[in-house]
């Protein structure tokens, strides 16, 4: 949420399996999907990036940097995409104008 509150948590063994269960769980109705992130502490693959844009999600962020085919990806979706993020630092691997 725009107020830095948490209100999905999904976790599971498989990143796929993770991103999978999110667009399925219950959310707040009067929260617009694409105010929210698709955040990993797994690689970042080509494919959940994908999901992440079928989801509408309105952010990917990872603790791993993508491959140049991911952020071509990303790119090509429309979505920011943040990786290396480490605590208080990051890098913007793609739109970085959607990030504020």
């Amino acid at each position: 949420m725009p107020d830095g509150r948490l209100i999905l948590v999904r976790e599971d063994m498989g990143r796929h399996n993770a991103a999978r269960q999110s667009p399925q769980a219950p959310r707040p109705t009067r929260l617009p999907v694409d105010s929210g992130a698709l955040v990993l502490t797994s690689r970042v693959s080509i494919e959940l990036v994908q999901k992440a844009a079928a989801i509408g999600a309105g952010l990917f962020i990872a603790v791993s940097a993508p491959t140049a085919l991911t952020v071509c990806t990303a790119n090509a979706c429309g979505m920011p995409l943040v990786g290396v993020a480490r605590g208080r630092e990051f890098e913007i691997f793609s739109h970085p104008g959607g990030i504020s």
